[in-house]
């Protein structure tokens, strides 16, 4: 092996290696996979030949009052079937039941609650496709879950058609939380989500995936066209995702024009302005309007509306001269701190040009950042962010919660069992959003509790996992966890081991390749953990199972300690050689920092493998003269619990 300063390592084996607390079969682990892969997922982590997923179209009419506060809905969902199987029932998602006594959230905190059916869905009718006509049939509510058990299966590669009538009353924090409606100066915003029955995913690796929904874990959703109306009355500016497709017949002269502008500009354009707030950007100006959005290829929408939104508007620009459309609203309350949200669209415009540079491009024809009381909350291409942020947090929401677009809305992970797919990696590209923005105005990102400035994330981290070990790794899910640890471990310790894996373990360009790999193959598919580890893997050429062994399935912690240096047959001609104990069960490879008396560095990495052979690495350094000082992790790149014995000097 041959390194840069003609460092050679040199690894001493004895026979009789006594281990402390590390043990390197532990970690080491042979046969790290449980499965070999097959046609469906290949064991080099991409989808195999044979890989398939289900779809799920819909197609929604529903209309709001804003008096009572009632969303009166009718889905129709063609289901395709592309699975081998033959399906006898079919499961589907109703997370506005979460509000319902019954609900296994309510149940488990509260387990005696009266009931209160002013809360979740109402459902008036199901029918199913039955010899070419939509037909009643039965259906099982269970909590946040609706079982139809078929008379007629659905064949593989075959399809069906449900029809589901529907409403909810829109409470003030609805569907978990994350949805609802607020008061403004001239009216009410209201957030919609979770707001239309969607089907389960049917999978390879669990069949149907009927997780109820708790509210820590979030969206696991198939991928189809959205095709929904809305009708509202004509005072509202209604915001949704994918495309208005009407917006033609509705929206009157002055709005067209406007968005038309928006659309060539690389500032923001004003939609609506302040003092146009009770102006209708509609033809109508009374009764109702229909809004017409559409998207494809997606695993949800969601929308929001008021009387009150001030909107603006800009062109993003995507790479091969592609482009798409920034917006904000926001109530007027939301100006009075001059640099957050009348610079919304500015930072949403920014975060997708740097996502679609760096990793892949937005595939959707808007980007919407909604006002309102969600304090962040992300769906394809559509975000609620808090209407009262200031320009930190601004930034932070708006480029964290559409960075979601990329985890998981295109690579469409399990929320409910592997947070950290999709808000550790989110958390992770957001570092570079936050360092390219502006020459790094919001520079670093750091999250929830790590405030800017606060610390080193490498200490900081250490933290994390001495509170969580007994508790949480990161591969539990987030209802199964305390959700104290949720944000520290899918968040912040997901993220920090992108880094450790991109910065110290691998290389930047390696790894960026092996993540752009990772994306281009899973997007709109469901990639599984190992999916990913075996791209990460393949993609690096490196064996990284290691890695996912101690920082994905267990929280072990580092401590490298510099326990020997000592000159070559006591020559400082001949080198000298260096001793580096491993003191806890993480690994990690050595970052070594020499300093000779006659001002010479050497600056090196002794890779991980050295800790396959025990809890002791020696090395030899080509010293010309003494050592004056050696320290390891200069730059505190790695989370190590005791950076008191990583340091030796030669005058102690």
């Amino acid at each position: 092996m041959r390194l840069a300063n003609n460092l050679v390592i040199v690894l001493f084996l004895t026979l009789n290696i006594v281990y402390a607390q590390y043990d390197p079969s532990k970690i080491f682990v042979t046969d790290f996979y449980n499965y070999k892969g097959d046609s469906v997922r290949s064991a080099s982590g991409k989808p195999g030949s044979g890989y398939w997923q289900n779809e799920a179209n819909y197609t929604i009419k529903a209309d709001f009052d804003v008096n009572t506060h009632l969303l009166d809905g009718a889905v129709t969902i063609e289901y395709v079937n592309n699975s081998p199987d033959e399906l006898d029932m079919l499961w589907l998602q109703l997370d506005q039941n979460t509000e319902k006594p019954e609900a296994r959230d309510n149940t488990l905190r509260n387990p005696d609650a009266s009931q209160d059916d002013s809360k979740g869905y109402t459902i008036e009718s199901v029918k199913v496709l039955k010899d070419n006509s939509l037909v009643t049939v039965p259906y099982v509510v269970k909590g946040t879950r609706m079982q139809i058990r078929l008379e007629d299966y659905v064949k593989p590669k075959g399809k069906t058609k449900l029809s589901i009538k529907y409403s909810y009353t829109l409470q003030p924090s609805s569907g978990g939380g994350r949805s609802g409606f607020m008061d403004t100066n001239d009216g009410q915003i209201f957030e919609f989500s979770y707001w239309y029955p969607r089907m389960c995913v049917y999978d390879d690796y669990y069949g149907w995936n009927t997780l109820p929904f708790i509210g820590g874990g979030e969206m696991y959703l198939d991928y189809g066209t959205v095709d929904y109306q809305v009708t509202v009355p004509a005072n509202q500016v209604v915001v949704g995702a994918g495309a208005l497709v009407n917006a033609n017949e509705i929206l009157n002269d002055k709005t067209l024009k406007r968005l038309e502008q928006a659309s060539q500009s690389d500032t923001p354009v004003f939609i609506r302005k302040a003092n146009e707030v009770n102006n209708p950007v509609t033809k109508n100006k009374t009764r109702t309007v229909t809004w017409h959005f559409k998207m494809e290829n997606t695993r949800d929408v969601a929308w929001a509306m008021s009387p009150d939104y001030i909107w603006d508007a800009a062109r993003i620009n995507l790479p091969e001269g592609k482009t798409a459309l920034a917006q904000s609203v926001y109530p007027e309350a939301s100006t009075k701190e001059p640099k957050a949200w009348s610079r919304s669209t500015e930072f949403l415009k920014a975060s997708v040009e740097d996502f679609s540079k760096r990793w892949f491009v937005f595939p959707y024809p808007v980007a919407t950042s909604a006002a309102g009381s969600v304090g962040g909350m992300e769906y394809p291409g559509f975000v609620f962010n808090s209407w009262k942020a200031e320009p930190y947090d601004m930034f932070l929401l708006a480029s964290h919660e559409i960075g979601h677009t990329w985890f998981p809305m295109i690579v469409g992970s399990d929320e409910r069992r592997h947070p950290f797919m999709d808000e550790g990696f989110n958390t992770f590209i957001d570092i570079f959003v936050h360092e390219d923005y502006n020459n790094g105005e919001f520079a670093p990102k750091r999250d929830g509790e790590y405030a800017p400035g606060k610390g080193n994330p490498a200490n900081e981290i250490i933290q994390v996992m001495e509170d969580s070990k007994e508790h949480a790794t990161l591969m539990m899910p987030a209802d199964d966890m305390d959700y104290k640890y949720v944000h520290p471990l899918a968040y912040f310790k997901s993220a920090f081991g992108l880094v450790l894996l991109r910065e110290v373990i691998l290389d930047p360009d390696t790894f960026d390749y092996a993540f752009r790999q990772y994306i281009h193959n899973w997007a709109f598919k469901h990639p599984r953990p190992a999916d990913f580890f075996r791209s990460m893997d393949n993609g690096s050429g490196e064996d990284l199972t290691w890695f996912w062994q101690g920082w994905y399935y267990h929280n072990w912690q580092l401590d490298q300690a510099i326990t020997k240096v000592e000159y070559v047959q006591d020559k400082v001609s001949n080198g000298a050689m260096i001793t580096v104990t491993n003191n806890q069960q993480m690994v990690m490879p050595i970052l070594v920092t020499v300093t000779e008396s006659n001002g010479k560095p050497h600056n090196f990495k002794v890779p991980v493998e050295v800790w396959k052979f025990g809890k002791d690495a020696q090395f030899n350094v080509n010293t010309t003269s003494k050592i004056k000082h050696v320290e390891l992790d200069a730059k505190h790149q790695l989370p190590d619990i005791d950076r008191n014995n990583n340091v030796w000097n030669a005058e102690k």
